[in-house]
């Protein structure tokens, strides 16, 4: 027997298929490092998490053309209204968004990114979304499709609880 590392179908250079604790070990290990570094960015821009994320998913609409209200925030983050308008209310006192009232709506209100030149906004959140871009772009066109249904999958499995 050959001291090489025993993989798939016996070849030493094939790489063994991942089972599902393996891929979901990876998941878990991703989401850890993810929430650790929305901390890190968190606390590099005195703000909570919380209100980091709020802001990463106002600029996304922003940069999407879309506007974002504070229903929008609640929503994304599973927040209730009292605590988004304590969230806004932060974002705004820190000069890090606006309030204002909606084009289409006058009863809307509207919550529009500022100091989007910023270096601390710009880097806390532009840095981290052009290296996940580039991450994502490592992947082949096969890849990006199984990679994607499966997390097409697991959102459907975890929206599904508790309904």
């Amino acid at each position: 027997m050959s001291d090489s590392p025993r993989t798939h179908d016996g070849d030493p250079d094939v790489e063994p298929a991942p089972d599902t604790r393996t891929v979901l070990n990876a998941l878990r290990s991703y989401r850890a490092a993810e929430a650790a570094m929305r901390r890190r960015r968190g606390v590099s821009m005195s703000i909570s998490e919380n209100d980091f994320l709020a802001l990463r998913f106002i600029l996304a609409n922003d940069d999407a053309g879309r506007v974002t209200n504070a229903k929008d925030i609640a929503h994304y983050l599973g927040i209730s209204s009292a605590s988004t308008t304590t969230l806004i209310g932060r974002l705004v006192r820190d000069g890090y968004v606006q309030k204002r009232a909606s084009a289409t709506d006058r009863r809307s209100v509207e919550i529009v990114p500022l100091r989007l030149t910023d270096p601390s906004v710009r880097d806390a959140v532009g840095d981290t979304h052009e290296q996940v871009i580039l991450a994502a772009e490592s992947l082949s066109p096969e890849e990006m499709r199984t990679v994607t249904r499966f997390l097409s999958r697991l959102q459907s499995a975890v929206d599904g609880i508790d309904k």
